[in-house]
């Protein structure tokens, strides 16, 4: 299939369903948002130990969002979403947002998009870390509805009921989370799920003032990309061993990695 084709699924499969969106004021609380993970257990680790020394000297509760892309690429996607599903360090609360490879989990499993298909998102390392082996199940289950009913069986319900979940977007008065971006034509209320866990070029390029500062991931760069009401924090963790994470209080960013 085409990446055309599949955008379409995942297009149509979210059009059906859209995924919650949270608002809060964060305004009193130091909040802290990490790139693009894909399976880099790891760095996750490093990454909390990194906020946890950062937020020693802060105030109060604080709050971890993770911007989605927990799954694929990386060795660890399993360990990463137990991981994320268990509590928050101490002192911590902690917001999970969705990004399109936990959507294109989802279509797999709901049948929205074959096996070869999600082997091209990076899911065979998935897989691995399931315990299943993505180049000897097709020989043992020639019969592709067979291999489907079987890797469905094997993945853990929890994981893929914690996915269902995750929201798409978290808003507050001055900061919108999200995994792609949003679409500067549109007001926040009429963002389809699509552009919000898929968009691009529309979102990167345009000159449309964006209503507020938008911290996303999706695009991989080697670097975070600072923009005046753009931070792009995903930073290939998965291949570059950096993962990139943005602290905001009092109106004031600060990045760091691992």
């Amino acid at each position: 299939m085409s990446d055309s084709r599949a955008r379409n699924s995942e297009v149509s499969k979210m059009a059906r369903q859209p995924r919650p969106r949270l608002t809060l004021d964060i305004a009193a609380i130091p909040t802290y948002a990490i790139g693009d993970i894909h399976g880099r257990y790891d760095l996750l680790v490093k990454a909390e130990a990194a906020i946890l020394r950062d937020s020693a000297r802060l105030p109060g509760r604080k709050l971890i969002v993770t911007l989605g892309d927990y799954i694929d690429r990386g060795p660890e996607s399993s360990q990463v979403i137990a991981h994320l599903m268990e509590p928050p360090p101490d002192g911590f609360d902690r917001i999970c947002l969705a990004g399109n490879h936990e959507i294109a989990m989802l279509d797999y499993i709901d049948g929205w998009i074959s096996y070869d298909d999600w082997m091209q998102m990076g899911s065979a390392e998935l897989l691995k870390s399931y315990g299943l082996d993505p180049e000897h199940l097709p020989l043992v289950f020639p019969s592709g509805a067979k291999l489907d009913a079987f890797i469905r069986q094997s993945l853990p319900r929890t994981h893929i009921d914690f996915m269902r979940a995750m929201p798409v977007l978290l808003e507050t008065p001055s900061v919108i989370f999200v995994h792609a971006g949003i679409n500067p034509k549109l007001p926040l209320d009429r963002q389809t799920d699509e552009d919000l866990l898929l968009i691009r070029q529309r979102f990167l390029e345009s000159r449309v003032p964006l209503p507020k500062l938008v911290v996303h991931g999706h695009t991989p760069n080697d670097e975070p990309d600072v923009r005046p009401r753009r931070l792009n924090i995903d930073t290939r963790a998965y291949r570059s061993g950096k993962l990139t994470v943005a602290r905001l209080w009092q109106g004031k960013v600060h990045l760091f990695s691992t």
